[in-house]
């Protein structure tokens, strides 16, 4: 298995721990739950990619390994 693979599994729950601290009520319009929900999953992806390709591209450059 790749070493990307057992990134994902430890940023995951991670990053939603840490979404779980937002308040997205306030943002979206009353009666807009669909749209949150999408939103909120859209998100999380995008933050568990980010912070994953971050940390392998940090050490892949690093002269640690």
């Amino acid at each position: 298995m790749s070493v990307k693979f057992f990134l994902y599994l430890g940023v995951t729950p991670l990053v939603i721990w840490a979404m779980d601290s937002l308040n997205i009520n306030q943002i979206f319009k009353k009666n807009k739950v669909m749209q949150a929900r999408i939103f909120y999953l859209l998100l999380g992806l995008v933050m568990i990619y980010l912070i994953t390709n971050f940390i392998y591209d940090f050490f892949l450059s690093s002269k640690f390994y």
